[in-house]
């Protein structure tokens, strides 16, 4: 589990209940009397989700939603570990030949990295084997950005609907100024709208939307030095100059990380 997620989540929500009990000396009925309004919850939450299904198919929709688990799956992606991989590939291709990675592609777990060894072990042409997983990555990519413009939706329609109810609460409370005690309270219900648009958009929408955006630049530069590194075992390249071509997608830091750790294996 990536505990990072999990603990912004609480500790977002963590602050945010401080600050509204410190507020009222910890009066939970108070909080419960002046932060909770169901109206208020049907027009920011119920119009915002009703928007954003408007926005989408009914499969993205419930696709989209269900991303929302995604951020709490830790990603197994090392991409030390697979330029590794992949020097001991081309290691083995050198020494015993391409068809020899027939056999070390029956054990590999990565469906990506097993496509592009077949294609080679099949003899495909560099070229179209190039194109052929390049055209998978823009797939892979594409299916990602599908659930990313979810939430990226979602968290613009949150504060515009919680924006629209605090306009039927204004609308609500200048019809009835002639009660003058009633018009603080009613102002109050009126913002609470706009302070639940915002939650959903900044608590929840926008960091999912992040949090997404980054496994899958993590996930398509993976992929790249996947397709870099097996090009490069077909076109018979020397193993080391492999390596240094695969670690320049590492930054300096990981790059000298990942020379120390080959050198504690060897």
């Amino acid at each position: 589990m990536d505990i990072a997620s999990l603990l912004g989540l609480i500790l977002c929500l963590a602050m945010l209940v401080f600050g509204i009990l410190d507020a009222v000396d910890y009066n939970f009925a108070v909080v419960a009397k002046e932060y909770l309004d169901f109206p208020s919850a049907i027009i920011t939450f119920g119009g915002a989700f009703s928007a954003t299904l408007l926005s989408h198919s009914l499969a993205d929709f419930v696709g989209g939603l269900k991303s929302f688990t995604l951020i709490f799956k830790a990603q197994a992606i090392n991409t030390g570990e697979m330029i590794q991989k992949i020097i001991d590939l081309s290691n083995v291709a050198r020494k015993e030949g391409l068809l020899s990675l027939e056999e070390a592609a029956s054990d590999m777990d990565e469906p990506f990295l097993k496509k592009g060894i077949l294609l080679i072990v099949d003899g495909t042409d560099p070229d179209l084997v190039r194109a052929i997983m390049e055209t998978e990555l823009v797939s892979i990519e594409g299916r990602h950005k599908i659930k990313i413009g979810f939430w990226d939706k979602l968290g613009s329609m949150g504060p515009a609907w919680g924006m629209i109810g605090t306009l039927v609460g204004l609308v609500n409370m200048l019809y009835n100024m002639s009660d003058m005690d009633a018009l603080g309270p009613s102002m109050a219900v009126a913002l609470i709208t706009t302070l639940y648009g915002s939650l959903l958009a900044n608590w929840l929408c926008i960091p999912i939307s992040n949090k997404l955006s980054a496994d899958n630049a993590s996930e398509m530069m993976l992929k790249e030095v996947m397709i870099e590194g097996l090009l490069s075992i077909q076109a018979g390249e020397n193993p080391r100059v492999i390596e240094e071509k695969l670690k320049s997608f590492l930054a300096p830091a990981d790059r000298t990380s990942s020379e120390e750790s080959a050198g504690g294996e060897e």
